[in-house]
């Protein structure tokens, strides 16, 4: 199968960056895989955040909850079914279950895993996304990955399998990285500096649009994650009062991270 993506040196960035003629998916050169060892994500999240993401339970609660609003405009989640890729130690399952969803999950950290069997009885699958011998045989309602497809080197067979997933009308919930944001827009040196060695996909809310259109998936819904006016070092960071700036940032989807529903088309 022939790839979808048109990539060519970016022409700011030719060093770090690929881009996609057809798409504007950024392809990171420098990205390196990793091994994913248990350790990692209460690493990764304590030195991002200054806690374990156990100890963040409640507000990881809150946020899921949050989430699960968003999801309910389009599809109610009584009697749907809903997989999570990533699911981290499934708090977001177990709210979502709440919720009226039947839900399952695929958590790569074995320890994660268990705890979303043993402490919160949900039915989580430990391992790769990519490993035939335990990816769904069924389809589901809606799927749902956080910060968790721009660590796969092959795009498109993430995509392509995401749409397995789905059943004709589902819904993908995704949160991601942005490249329209106040970082790479107004500040480029500090994102290349802080960015992560095994994000190998950089997307903006309209790339990220276009790469799904491809697929059958229409975008329905795009919000920023969080406001960050003291990151923009340009015109909006110095001029726009915070509540503009949001407003700004809400219009436009201009935020360092994003959120993207769309839906697969009958």
């Amino acid at each position: 199968m022939s790839s979808i993506l048109e990539l060519e040196p970016h022409p700011e960035y030719p060093e770090a960056y690929m881009v996609c003629r057809r798409t504007g998916v950024y392809f990171y050169k420098l990205a390196k895989e990793r091994d994913y060892e248990d350790s990692y994500f209460q690493e990764e999240y304590k030195n991002q955040y200054k806690k374990t993401y156990y100890e963040d339970e409640p507000q990881l609660r809150n946020l899921a909850k949050a989430r699960l609003d968003m999801m309910s405009a389009f599809q109610d989640p009584k009697g749907k079914t809903l997989f999570e890729i990533g699911s981290a130690a499934g708090f977001f399952l177990s709210e979502a279950e709440k919720k009226g969803y039947k839900v399952k999950g695929l958590e790569l950290s074995s320890t994660e895993a268990e705890y979303s069997k043993n402490k919160l009885g949900l039915d989580v699958v430990s391992g790769s996304f990519l490993d035939d011998s335990i990816f769904p045989k069924e389809t589901f309602d809606a799927v749902c990955a956080f910060f968790v497809i721009e660590h796969f080197p092959n795009a498109e067979l993430v995509f392509e399998r995401i749409n397995k997933l789905l059943k004709p009308g589902g819904l993908l919930f995704l949160g991601l990285p942005s490249l329209n944001g106040p970082s790479f827009q107004t500040d480029p040196d500090e994102w290349f500096r802080t960015h992560p060695s095994d994000h190998f996909w950089d997307y903006s809310p309209d790339s990220l649009k276009k790469m799904l259109k491809m697929y059958g998936l229409v975008t329905v819904y795009k919000k920023p994650m969080s406001y960050h006016p003291n990151r923009d070092k340009g015109w909006k960071g110095k001029y726009l009062t915070h509540r503009l700036f949001v407003r700004y940032a809400n219009l436009s989807c201009y935020a360092d991270t994003f959120h993207s529903i769309a839906i697969k088309k009958i």
